[in-house]
């Protein structure tokens, strides 16, 4: 999204009216205009000042309100659009789920549908292309998943399990897993489905990660529990709980490159770092630790981690918060370097893919990218007039794609 491209802002509303006053219409002398003067209501004449500026400051709010910084936009969807994702192949093709029970396949260029997602009885909450981009899974709120062949724009497998947490697609095989509010991971080969199930601890499975070795999955559960899973054996390897595990519901998770390290965060207000070989805890991060809770029931007035991530050129990591936060950490001190302050709710964070940038999306309607070496806020893109619910990164061009 290029901010320089003036042709890419349009401004209503914004024309200019210019009286005219013929002043020597009616001739008054230096007497008549004093007493002119006398008449006036300074009072009055400064409630009309103040009116103006009430008047100017609804002008200034209406043009911010208008700003859009998009190249392109795509309002296909009738209803509240809730997931975003770019085929990892080429960038170029975008599918987005949403509130009206539809999901899309298109071009970022032009915007142009390829193809529609059918079929789907509640909200699309999750949409995902494979590895190679030669496929895409839907699924809806209802626990109705479908893939579909993007070549061929035909769906080549469905299934209907319980209500859908999360999906997630094996990075280097066209496996894919799902959570469940049971608590359960289901794991198929797609188109075949051949199937194995991860059983749960009994409660929802709120977020889950296949390991880039694509043998080893890292899912988290409401109880404030991790667990690293072997794929292949279909059984637990480490379970991170009780003092080790988080005091609240899992909200994110992330890995760094190699795999060997996973980022927590919860509604507990922290975010934990754990080696993937040990189980281990090795750091615990909390920008409000004086205020975290003790007991789930109090979670939800902590202010909740929404989005973890690693920096993949530099030992940076970043935490989001609900109250707005953005936290970088350096990664070997385990030290807060900087607190990047949003005027809402942070939803989700995004690092770039070969550089120290740092993107976010908030309540408040805009995309943040931010320089994690000093803090400082690179650019902001403004557009959409309600809260970003997802958004996601072209990495070839860095350019933000964001829905509501």
């Amino acid at each position: 999204m290029d901010n320089s491209d003036e042709n890419s802002v349009q401004f209503h509303g914004d024309e200019e009216i210019i009286e005219v006053i013929d002043l020597n219409e009616t001739e008054q002398n230096p007497d008549d205009l004093a007493d002119e003067f006398e008449d006036v209501d300074v009072g009055e004449t400064e409630d009309r000042d103040n009116e103006q500026e009430d008047w100017d400051t609804d002008d200034e709010m209406e043009q911010e309100k208008e700003q859009d910084d998009s190249e392109l936009t795509f309002s296909k969807h009738t209803g509240s659009v809730f997931c975003v994702s770019l085929d990892p192949a080429t960038n170029s093709l975008a599918v987005t789920g949403g509130e009206d029970d539809k999901a899309y396949v298109w071009r970022v260029s032009d915007g142009e549908v390829l193809f529609e997602c059918t079929g789907h009885k509640d909200s699309v909450t999750s949409v995902l292309f494979s590895h190679d981009s030669s496929l895409v899974a839907t699924g809806d709120m209802s626990g109705l998943i479908k893939v579909w062949k993007v070549e061929t724009k035909q769906e080549v497998w469905s299934f209907e399990v319980g209500d859908l947490e999360w999906m997630e697609w094996h990075p280097c095989a066209p496996v894919l897993l799902a959570g469940m509010a049971d608590g359960n991971v289901w794991m198929w080969k797609i188109p075949g489905g051949d199937c194995k199930t991860l059983q749960g601890p009994g409660c929802q499975s709120t977020s889950g990660k296949v390991l880039p070795d694509g043998k080893r999955a890292v899912v988290g559960y409401e109880d404030g529990n991790v667990r690293l899973w072997d794929l292949k054996q279909g059984n637990a390897t480490h379970v991170i709980k009780g003092h080790d595990g988080h005091q609240g519901a899992l909200t994110c998770l992330a890995c760094n490159k190699d795999g060997s390290l996973v980022l927590t965060g919860s509604v507990d207000g922290r975010a934990k770092l754990i080696n993937t070989a040990t189980g281990k805890v090795l750091g615990v991060f909390s920008v409000d630790e004086g205020k975290a809770k003790a007991s789930q029931e109090d979670a939800e007035e902590t202010n909740s981690v929404e989005s973890v991530g690693f920096c993949n050129v530099l030992p940076l990591i970043a935490v989001a918060y609900l109250h707005g936060t953005l936290a970088i950490y350096d990664l070997s001190s385990q030290v807060l370097r900087h607190k990047c302050q949003h005027q809402a709710g942070i939803v989700k964070l995004q690092w770039e893919e070969s550089s120290s940038v740092v993107s976010t999306c908030s309540l408040d309607g805009a995309v943040r990218l931010w320089d994690a070496r000093s803090g400082t806020m690179v650019s902001e893109y403004r557009g959409h007039q309600a809260e970003i619910l997802d958004f996601t990164l072209n990495r070839y061009t860095n350019t933000p794609l964001s829905f509501r």
